[in-house]
């Protein structure tokens, strides 16, 4: 039979789509990420090609489901944030005079159903009528003054004139409703305070993070969790998180390793190849007396080690030992010049500042 030019054509045509489905599935095959290790050492697998790949910038708002493989209990207990308190470093105060003490109850039953203006947050504190302490209102307790207050920046930025604007409208509300007289501030100097503390702050937040890129063999999200597991990682709060606990019931993580969401959210998790996860600090938030730094240079030079990977920064270059030790440096004068301001790492404001 002679074969016409338009039907040599849909030959070739069905040949190539052949040729490109068996190169797809060879590379699929190759690409299996590597496992973890049934034994107490890290399982190394055959060296393939790329695999497939992840953003670990994205977040994702739904509870970590890696807290059912047993990981997550520890970081769940740890998970509880001790009750702000007004600070005037970092809060607008508006005092509240009260016409008579009222009690506990019913303060909470007025206070707003939302304690936030814009993105910053309101605090609402009384003063105990027995103990003269200043503090969060608590039922079956008498308060003689109130306070309302707040913050004046975080990291969303200065406190500005329509988050005042809508902060003075729900303290109004609630001064009315428990029979008190507030004293606001004028705003356009809350305003000028706020934008000279997110001036101060700005240059001093510190987050380092380094990216752990595989040389040559993908990872798959079980190998990833037995590499950090060895060096204390638990189950975070969100999916493709795993954190190092702070020393400190409550506090934040000293160190948190994410990766990809989506693969530890996957119905197969296990099948799911990683070739990157990133390794960061959040500086503001931990004391220096825990030496952050150093279990973070630590843990990136063990992981990258275990695993197989290459350090690089956010541009994709080496991270050198030198780059390490300028990182640390520059993180002596952040210290101090924090201090130097009565909001040293770790401390409550600090981390409600760089929040």
């Amino acid at each position: 039979m002679k074969l016409t030019l338009g039907d040599s054509l849909a030959l070739l045509g069905v040949l190539v789509l052949l040729l490109v489905a068996l190169q797809g599935w060879w590379r699929m095959r190759r690409a299996a990420p590597r496992r973890p290790a049934v034994a107490d050492g890290p399982a190394r697998g055959e060296r393939v090609e790329p695999g497939l790949g992840g953003s670990d910038d994205e977040r994702a708002d739904d509870e970590d489901l890696l807290g059912a493989s047993g990981l997550g209990a520890a970081a769940l207990r740890r998970s509880a944030r001790t009750d702000a308190r007004i600070d005037a470093l970092i809060d607008a105060i508006v005092p509240l005079t009260l016409e008579a003490p009222a009690s506990g109850d019913f303060v909470l039953s007025h206070l707003p159903p939302s304690r936030r203006a814009g993105t910053k947050a309101m605090l609402v504190e009384g003063l105990d009528a027995e103990t003269a302490e200043w503090g969060p209102p608590q039922p079956g307790r008498r308060y003689g003054e109130l306070q309302a207050a707040v913050q004046l920046a975080s990291r969303s930025g200065a406190l500005n004139e329509i988050e005042y604007s809508e902060f003075v409208q729900k303290v109004q509300a609630f001064a009315d409703a428990v029979a008190a007289v507030p004293d606001f501030p004028d705003m356009l100097d809350v305003v000028a305070r706020a934008r000279e503390l997110d001036n101060f702050a700005a240059p001093l937040d510190a987050q380092l993070a380094v990216t752990l890129r595989a040389n040559e063999v993908a990872w798959s999200v079980g190998y990833v969790q037995q590499c950090a597991q060895r060096l204390g990682f638990v189950a975070g709060a969100m999916s493709g998180r795993l954190v190092l606990p702070a020393a400190e019931e409550g506090a934040p993580p000293l160190l948190v390793l994410a990766f990809d969401p989506q693969a530890a959210l996957a119905d197969e998790p296990q099948a799911a190849a990683l070739r990157e996860c990133t390794l960061g600090l959040d500086v503001p938030q931990s004391p220096e007396s825990a030496e952050p730094f150093p279990a973070w240079h630590n843990a990136a030079r063990t992981l990258a080690d275990d695993m197989g990977a290459t350090l690089v920064d956010d541009q994709g270059q080496p991270v050198t030992l030198h780059a390490f030790a300028a990182i640390g440096t520059e993180l002596q004068r952040i210290y101090r010049e924090l201090e130097s301001h009565d909001l040293a790492a770790g401390s409550p404001a600090a981390r409600r500042l760089f929040a």
